[in-house]
């Protein structure tokens, strides 16, 4: 990650260790006097050295607990703190030779030896041994637990060997953990053993018992009686300050917003535990003083409150920075445009649904289909975010967790007579954040629909047989945030069935049959351009079941826009019915009886609109995403082996008058 950072965060990185430790060392240079003994000016040293430093786990726990570890910001953040940690790394390693080197030339060489003979052995020997632990693992099961054991007596090892060498037992562990193969199974298997037990009970005791070594007490006195030596303050302050210079500067020059690039450099200056414990393996080995510690765990301790606040003040990964100010949508997309879709998978088994929904929105060579694929896995076992581009080739991460999807849309590419290009990626994130890989992919490929799957999945036989929470809360994430149509699709069983008889003569004689419910407003609309899409294919039947009440009090404008999208419907050849109902009660019965004449239903989420059809079915409610009508369909009362597409439009950040207004311009 660190050799294929961009010269942006490379010069980020770099800047954010060198520039204020130039600027505290020269400060040294100037203050040292004559008389300085060799422990005031080791110790001044020491804290120059790690104040300078750039912590990436540091920074990635920042950013996970900021919920921006996968925005663009952190994106830039982890590539230049990597940066910055392997220059802390190699600065620290040449100190201590340096050191070691004024005392013993032949100890410096020897434990220089020492070093470059563990990374070796770490990359050449302990990453084989654990990639085919990992091959002796059967996909989908477990690491056994014997070598769970190993690696954890492998990680204690290397930090005892490298505290052997004078070095902190620290690097060992680093090193260590950088050649263990991220992700499941055994990065993953790894963080759930012992996450839990580390950041629960090891992290908080010895972050206590550290800070608990300190005595700000006396270092108040110290302060009020000008007793303390300030050379520590200064330089705390100094390295701090040159911090922020050194990666708001770069940031300014390469046209980032102020707010952006002053929480950039914030991010980079934060301390927190790992420079807590150099600063404790300093004072245990009586290069720090008590006044010089205490000291140095209040700049941390003021460093890891304020700065969070700041950049959460300055930096808003939950503003509508996806809000649509271009219009993509499927009724304003052009008659002869590409049609461009992106497809959120989660599981396997999304997979069949999916392409036989795509199979039927009629891509032409006058308007083409672009698919582009998206792959979301949940990020654990590994400290920073991937994302991968598979038709670029960008990253090399192990195919065997994706290969199955990826195979399948490039095989449903290639049976489409060149009618649909399919461009597959793969999201390595964290589940609270996955509507930002998801957003920004829509909005960099401009894409006019986005295709969810549900968070239930039903078994063959009707009943339900899983949930997922996290797809539900990532569904509710996407759909207020998305910059173009969103679409869920509920998939009861039979379009992920049909997949399987697209090859076979009884599918090839087979009419797919489609119903749109519509009731009217702009999600309607939505839904029934994208319908009518699906008409053109001449082994689509399209139903249009249009619901009206005498009681309706819609808007005029409303009223005109469904009249004359309905009218256009009427002059193809798709069929029109029209129900009279006077509530929501007897909407539900008419849906149920028609419901299981179709293999698709596809009706518009019109959250927040309140109808005389549907009224009365908003009590009853269990998943608001859906829309009141989604809702009804997908609950497990309503006994039918359809499924559903609930669309909803894009949400403009216009008002709703200048969107009707557009939608009036286009008819």
């Amino acid at each position: 990650m660190a050799f294929r950072a961009a010269r942006r965060a490379t010069v980020i990185g770099v800047a954010s260790v060198l520039f204020p430790l130039i600027i505290a060392l020269t400060y040294h240079m100037a203050t040292a006097g004559p008389y300085q003994t060799k422990s005031i000016k080791l110790e001044h040293m020491a804290v120059i050295t790690v104040s300078s430093f750039t912590s990436f786990s540091v920074i990635a726990c920042l950013l996970d607990e900021l919920m921006i570890l996968n925005s663009e910001l952190g994106r830039l953040a982890l590539s230049s703190a990597i940066v910055g940690d392997f220059c802390s790394i190699f600065l620290i390693s040449v100190v201590i030779f340096s050191r070691i080197w004024e005392h013993s030339k032949t100890s410096a060489i020897k434990n220089t030896t020492g070093m470059i003979s563990f990374t070796l052995v770490a990359i050449f020997i302990l990453r084989p041994i654990m990639v085919w632990m990992v091959r002796r693992t059967p996909e989908g099961k477990q690491v056994k637990d014997t070598y769970v054991h190993i690696v954890v007596l492998m990680a204690l090892a290397s930090a005892l060997y490298t505290n052997y060498f004078e070095h902190t037992p620290l690097f060992g562990a680093f090193v260590f953990g950088l050649v263990v193969p991220d992700g499941p199974p055994l990065g993953s298997i790894l963080v759930e053993k012992f996450e839990c037990f580390v950041t629960g009970i090891f992290f908080p005791i010895y972050v206590v018992t550290t800070t608990l070594r300190a005595d700000p007490g006396r270092t108040m006195i110290d302060v009020a009686e000008e007793k303390l030596d300030k050379f520590n303050i200064i330089v705390i302050v100094l390295t701090f300050l040159g911090k922020l210079a050194s990666s708001f500067l770069p940031s300014l020059f390469c046209k980032m917003p102020w707010k952006d690039a002053l929480a950039l450099a914030l991010i980079m200056s934060s301390k927190g535990v790992v420079e807590l414990s150099h600063f404790s393996i300093l004072k245990d080995k009586k290069v720090m003083r008590k006044r010089a510690f205490a000291m140095a765990v209040i700049g941390i301790l003021l460093n890891s409150a304020i700065v969070p606040l700041l950049v959460k003040l300055l930096y808003d990964p939950f503003s509508r920075k996806y809000a649509g100010y271009q219009k993509r949508n499927i009724m304003y997309l052009k008659r002869n445009a590409e049609f461009r879709i992106l497809v959120c998978v989660h599981r396997p088994e999304n997979v069949s649904a999916f392409i036989d929904l795509l199979n039927t929105t009629g891509p032409t060579k006058q308007s083409p289909n672009v698919v582009y694929v998206l792959h979301l896995i949940e990020l654990i076992g590994r400290a920073s975010p991937v994302f991968i581009a598979h038709q670029k080739k960008e990253t090399r991460v192990s195919d065997r967790y994706f290969e199955s999807v990826i195979l399948a849309f490039n095989q449903y590419e290639q049976r489409s007579w060149g009618l649909v290009t399919v461009n597959p990626f793969t999201a390595i994130s964290p589940t609270k954040m996955m509507h930002e890989d998801i957003c920004t992919l829509s909005l960099d490929k401009q894409t006019s629909f986005l295709l969810l799957p549900f968070h239930r999945k039903w078994a063959i036989d009707g009943s339900i047989e899983s949930e997922n929470s996290m797809i539900r809360n990532l569904n509710c994430s996407v759909l207020e945030r998305a910059p173009c149509s969103v679409g869920i699709l509920i998939d009861r069983g039979v379009v992920g069935r049909l997949t399987s008889r697209r090859t076979s003569t009884w599918f090839a004689t087979r009419t797919y049959s489609v119903g749109i419910v519509f009731f009217g407003g702009k999600d309607d609309r939505e839904a029934l351009a994208l319908a009518k899409r699906m008409a053109n294919d001449p082994k689509v039947s399209l139903t249009v079941i249009h619901f009206v009440s005498k009681d309706d009090k819609k808007g005029i404008m409303d009223h005109l826009l469904d009249a004359e999208v309905l009218r256009n419907v009427r002059k193809d050849n798709s069929m029109y019915m029209e129900e009279e109902v006077k509530d929501g009660p007897q909407t539900a019965l008419i849906l149920r009886s028609i419901v299981d004449g179709y293999d698709l239903l596809i009706v518009g989420r019109r959250q927040g609109i309140d109808s005389v059809q549907t009224s009365g079915l908003s009590e009853w409610s269990e998943y608001p995403e859906l829309g009141i009508i989604g809702d009804l369909l997908a609950s497990p009362d309503f006994e039918s082996r359809t499924s559903v597409l609930v669309v909803q439009q894009q949400q403009y950040t216009d008002v709703h008058y200048q969107s009707v207004n557009y939608e009036c311009e286009k008819i």
